[in-house]
């Protein structure tokens, strides 16, 4: 199946040789899944693909990760996940604070945070959608949150005006839970794709008809999970306990109504421990590309830090972090490989 596509999309480049297309895949997943596989390097060479916001560690700015290790070095009990454990911060990671002595617990699902013994911890919220309603179950039941939640649309639309990208790779789980119907607003083509090798491959040659016929059209071509309405009781919680604010994005800045927080000002731990972080200083700039990585602006491999002073064991930038998500760990997974 995927040799036949292969052969599909070098039908459809070579026809329109003289146009030259950038692709995004805005999901960590997919990342993954092109960078193991090679899938970049089989492309012609007018079709070019590029990586896009979509690891949620990633794009995490980095005054949250020194907001949380604040609270938890001003004795706050806390939780998050584990690959923002290791995300450095200005002064530290979490995973340094917990070294240090503090109360910090790694989770493997929100679910531990409803455990008597961590009901009084603050919980790090990240991720897209997909993530999200786990933690709007938690705050259904109380529990006080700081949010890093984002949505994907707004800087999808910010990349549209501002990057030469011509189409993108929709995220297959994000769809799962938005639905198809949420992509409709971005007036560029798109392909929702599964995460193996022979879907991605598929959903490329779909998304270079579309953009060679000029047809600024959402294909859903992950179908066996992705809905056009997507999972309405998930959005219908999503919406009871949590409302848009402007979240700041690591590279790309503050973008409207483009994150997710608490609609119980009780819950929302930002307002709760105001106080503790009103000292968190801005962070200085660092020679850290990870906010060009994330915009499709230039590859791993044009940072400076990477895999010299950037590494897994010494992540400089959040990029770096996860191996299964962040491009720069993906990289240099595949490079060590």
């Amino acid at each position: 199946m995927m040799n036949i596509y292969l052969e599909k999309i070098r039908d459809i480049a070579s026809e329109y040789s003289s146009k030259k297309v950038t692709i995004m895949e805005v999901c960590g997943g997919h990342t993954n899944t092109i960078m193991q596989y090679g899938i970049r390097d089989v492309l012609p060479k007018n079709v070019r693909l590029v990586s896009g916001p979509g690891c949620p560690v990633c794009v995490t700015d980095q005054r949250d990760i020194d907001h949380m290790v604040a609270l938890a070095r001003a004795g706050i009990p806390v939780a998050t996940y584990g690959d923002m454990m290791h995300v450095p911060g200005t002064k530290g990671s979490l995973e340094k604070a917990k070294e240090e002595g503090k109360d910090v617990k790694m989770v493997m699902t929100a679910m531990e945070m409803l455990e008597p013994e961590n009901r009084d911890r603050v919980f790090f919220g990240i991720g897209f959608e997909t993530t999200t309603p786990m933690t709007a179950y938690l705050l259904h039941h109380g529990i006080t949150v700081y949010s890093a939640h984002k949505v994907m649309p707004p800087p999808m639309k910010i990349l549209v005006k501002k990057t030469d990208i011509d189409g993108f790779l929709d995220p297959g789980h994000v769809s799962c839970i938005t639905g198809a119907k949420i992509w409709e607003d971005l007036t560029v083509p798109q392909v929702i794709a599964g995460f193996k090798k022979d879907q991605i491959i598929r959903a490329i040659y779909k998304l270079l008809q579309l953009i060679f016929e000029k047809k600024n059209l959402v294909i859903n071509d992950y179908p066996e999970v992705v809905s056009y309405e997507g999972n309405q009781k998930a959005q219908e919680l999503i919406e009871q306990t949590m409302k848009p604010y402007n979240a700041r994005w690591r590279g790309m800045g503050p973008i409207l109504e483009s994150g997710l927080e608490p609609r119980d000002d009780n819950c929302n731990a930002r307002k709760k421990y105001a106080d503790i972080l009103l000292d968190v200083k801005k962070a200085p700039k660092t020679a850290c590309r990870c906010g060009e990585i994330l915009q499709g602006k230039c590859e791993p491999t044009d940072c400076p830090l990477f895999g010299s002073i950037c590494t897994p064991r010494n992540p400089i930038g959040a990029c770096m972090v996860s191996e299964t998500e962040g491009a720069c760990g993906i990289a240099y997974k595949c490079m060590e490989s």
